[in-house]
């Protein structure tokens, strides 16, 4: 059972990590073939595999590992990675995932594994058992870019209200990495509700300003109760923080 061991210690593996473990292609192919109808491990996707507990007979690795191996360079991010960080009050029964790779979405172990945009591979932080994530303050700053197709608004803040602090120099990093004027306007605006909360200073809003697009726009599509921010030269609602306060509404759906 020492293979067994090597491939536990892994969690999760792919065909070449088996070659590599066992020398050949040949016992690569075999001993997979064996470990699957033995119960020993389970197929999570092509060439994707996860290990079986002897104890429990149930995977080894959890959501946020099986998505780290998803391919050689993906990582878990947005949502999950708050949830990874434990700042959520719910967990989904989406992961998701970034990847440069072409990945259709799948399902495994009641979980539905869902690729997101692409938005390269800097601020990445590699743990010792196995995940790959985004730093927190990409995480913050994904979620503020992509919010109207990952959780939604509220979840946003909600996840916003639960984070002790942000370094705001490595905020700045992402922003510079993004180079969008307009994300810069977004991200000012809405981390300018929880500036005391995070512990951002004003030279981090200047910043932000200092970089915005020269143009008006829109937090996200219009809505009839939208005010205009001319600090931001932000179309939005009128305060973030009542969205929240006063529970579920339609910016749930955005």
């Amino acid at each position: 059972m020492d293979l067994y061991k090597e491939l536990a210690a892994l969690r999760c593996f792919t065909h070449s990590d088996m070659v590599h473990l066992t020398g050949s292609e040949s016992a690569a192919i075999w001993n997979i073939k064996s470990y699957l109808k033995k119960g020993y491990i389970e197929r999570v996707r092509r060439d994707l595999y996860a290990v079986i507990s002897m104890e429990t007979e149930q995977p080894i690795p959890n959501r946020f590992q099986v998505a780290s191996h998803i391919t050689d360079d993906s990582f878990v991010s947005h949502h999950s990675a708050f949830e990874f960080y434990g700042y959520t009050n719910q967990v989904f029964y989406e992961v998701f995932f970034s990847t440069d790779k072409r990945v259709r979405p799948f399902e495994y172990d009641g979980l539905y594994y869902h690729p997101v945009l692409w938005r390269g591979n800097s601020s990445i932080i590699e743990t010792n058992n196995g995940v790959r994530v985004t730093s927190l303050e990409r995480t913050v700053i994904d979620s503020v870019a992509d919010f109207t197709k990952i959780g939604g608004l509220e979840e946003l803040l909600r996840c916003l209200t639960l984070i002790p602090f942000l370094d705001e120099t490595k905020l700045l990093e992402v922003l510079d990495a993004y180079g969008r004027g307009q994300l810069y306007q977004k991200t000012g605006y809405i981390l300018e509700e929880y500036k005391d909360e995070l512990s951002l200073s004003e030279a981090f809003f200047s910043e932000c300003i200092k970089r915005s697009s020269s143009s008006k726009t829109y937090l996200f599509d219009k809505q009839a109760d939208f005010v205009f921010h001319p600090k931001w030269l932000l179309y939005a609602p009128s305060d973030l923080k009542r969205l929240i306060d006063k529970g579920a509404n339609h910016y749930d759906a955005v």
